[in-house]
């Protein structure tokens, strides 16, 4: 009887990211292969775990999917790809249309379009009775002149495919929606207006198998992601406290939008808003780990790597069981600050519920655990306050990292 080969994994990459997934993988006896931009052919990927890089001339990461699907069919001559991994959202449409042209298993264009489409994702959650903020598309100027009738203002405007804060913008009156929609010209169609809801943002990071969810766990942000993004603001998110109403909520919200979202594995980011009339709507989700170190703080509160478990049930490929490790519930509380020095001195941040710290390119951070949520708090507000009085410059050039 003739064994098994290995599984060959094909890792697409954007951004630097994904070491432990390449790791596990190859311990596990994949064959692991990279492809990610020119521009990222000496970041510090894990070599030894690879079995080749691949590289795609790019002057940004908008790489052209026709240049992919030739690259990686050349790569398939010789190469028998069995699974094919996206890392960052910008990189989820290229593996689907790279799965649809091989013929290989796993998410398709349809379903990816769920987890990259702002449209698509709100579309179908009020098709199945998820609450989401009142939108409409940016195409019709009667369906608009509606919307703007029956729906207050403030709205927010945002890209349908942009990650992050990219392209969103906070419109504040009728005037100003029209000179906006104005000057995005021929790019109308890919935007969508919605009302604006002010409230706390949460977000639930999940590991999905053979369409049922084997772990997720929800974290609250102090602040939404915008106004870190945009606004030099000190970024934080910890661990809703477990047993609670809104954690409830919150799994129960996350378990309907990606049934409903058809995902089968993976991991993703999703992310709902309280309102401040004690409703919770979605707001988006992604097929991928959070970004911004949340991967770091779910494993912190959790005991559980996102990246290497992920690995795990690709390499498993819906065939056996995946069993998830003993976790732990424990809490957990992440800071991302920008830093007027490029590699700060945060050595006297000593406290001994510091688990990890990061220090380089104008940007400082921590993560704390406790099994005190009380504990947890008390050190977030603290450094929160320390980090605008010793790091936080009046005006920042770092990218601070999206979740």
């Amino acid at each position: 009887m003739l064994s098994q080969r290995p599984k060959t994994i094909l890792c697409i990459a954007s951004y630097e990211k994904g070491e432990d997934f390449m790791l596990e993988a190859k311990e596990r006896g994949s064959k692991v292969y990279l492809l990610t931009s020119k521009s990222l052919e000496h970041a510090a990927w894990p070599r030894e775990s690879l079995d080749d890089i691949f590289y795609i001339q790019n002057e940004n990461k908008d790489w052209n999917v026709k240049d992919v699907i030739k690259a990686v069919s050349y790569l398939a001559r010789t190469v028998e790809i069995d699974r094919i991994v996206a890392f960052d959202d910008v990189d989820v449409e290229k593996a689907a249309s790279l799965r649809e042209h091989l013929r290989i298993s796993g998410m398709g264009d349809t379903t990816a379009r769920y987890f990259r489409d702002k449209l698509a994702m709100r579309m179908r959650a009020s098709e199945v009775g998820i609450a989401v903020p009142e939108f409409t598309h940016i195409l019709n100027y009667n369906n608009i002149k509606k919307f703007v009738f029956t729906i207050p203002f403030p709205y927010v405007a945002k890209h349908r495919l942009k990650t992050g804060s990219l392209g969103v913008k906070k419109i504040n009156n009728e005037a100003d929606l029209w000179k906006s929609i104005d000057e995005l010209g021929d790019e109308q169609s890919f935007y969508l207006i919605e009302r604006f809801i002010p409230g706390t943002i949460y977000h639930v990071d999940t590991i999905i198998y053979n369409r049922e969810i084997a772990f997720a766990q929800a974290h609250q942000y102090s602040l939404p992601p915008l106004e870190t993004a945009n606004q030099n603001r000190v970024f934080s998110t910890s661990t809703v406290i477990h047993g609670s109403e809104d954690e409830e909520v919150l799994l129960m919200l996350n378990r309907k939008v990606l049934a409903a979202f058809g995902i089968v594995m993976g991991t993703c980011h999703t992310e709902f808003i309280k309102g401040g009339d004690g409703k919770f709507y979605f707001l988006e989700t992604s097929a991928r780990v959070g970004g911004g170190h949340i991967a770091e703080l779910v494993e912190a509160s959790s005991g559980i790597n996102l990246w290497r478990e992920w690995a795990k049930i690709e390499v498993l490929g819906g065939i056996g069981k995946y069993l998830l490790p003993e976790r732990r519930n424990e809490y957990a509380g992440l800071l991302i600050s920008p830093s007027r020095e490029k590699v700060a001195d945060i050595s006297e941040f000593d406290d001994e519920e510091i688990v990890w710290r990061f220090n380089k390119n104008h940007l400082v951070g921590l993560i704390v655990c406790s099994n005190s949520h009380a504990r947890v708090k008390e050190l977030l507000d603290s450094y929160t306050s320390r980090f605008y009085q010793e790091f936080v410059p009046s005006q920042s050039t770092a990218e601070m990292p999206k979740a």
